[in-house]
């Protein structure tokens, strides 16, 4: 691949107006230009944890890129300091067995709040067992579609996600999981 093509996709910036990309107005002149500034570590804030329940998966078989799950969600709820409600049923985790064994998770759903606002979540990471059978933990890069106004500052910052499997009750409750989502500063 020869370097121009390699950076093509960086063309794209320049259809970006410039009020978009210029810092903004209260950032310290040696902050925007990165003179002197130190690095800045980040830091965690824990926003919300989800209880995801999950239907049965769907199994297509071997693919050329792996072996496939679609495991249809069905609903659930999430609640931390500052924002709280369901999760729609009709969403999906696409799941693709790779070759090493670890599986590659792709979740797509909706998130509706206590006050209705509906929110688009797109939630990524990678499922791998250690040398023991044992499931290592699991962290995602949870991407959010928010409506503009109160849960605007989802879409404006970066998050990261744990995730883990719950047991199924006794009393027959479906499959679920539980992601903790935080907030990076």
């Amino acid at each position: 691949m020869s370097c121009a093509r390699r950076w093509r996709p960086l063309a794209l910036i320049a259809l970006v107006p410039a009020t978009v990309l210029r810092a903004p107005a209260a950032e310290p002149a040696a902050v925007a230009s990165g003179a002197g500034a130190a690095p800045v570590t980040p830091t965690l804030e824990f926003v919300f944890e989800e209880h995801v329940a999950l239907a049965a998966p769907i199994t297509p078989g071997p693919t050329a890129l792996g072996s496939r799950n679609i495991i249809p969600i069905t609903g659930g709820s999430f609640e931390g300091p500052a924002i709280r409600g369901t999760i729609l049923p009709g969403g999906w985790d696409w799941q693709l067995i790779r070759a090493d064994g670890c599986v590659h998770i792709k979740a797509d759903y909706f998130l509706k709040t206590d006050d209705g606002a509906v929110i688009n979540i797109v939630n990524q990471g990678v499922a791998c067992r250690g040398p023991h059978g044992e499931l290592r933990p699991v962290r995602t890069q949870p991407v959010f579609e928010p409506p503009r106004g109160r849960y605007e500052w989802l879409g404006q910052s970066a998050f990261v996600g744990t995730l883990e499997p719950v047991a199924p009750a006794a009393n027959g409750a479906p499959p679920a999981v539980r992601i903790r989502i935080y907030r990076v500063l």
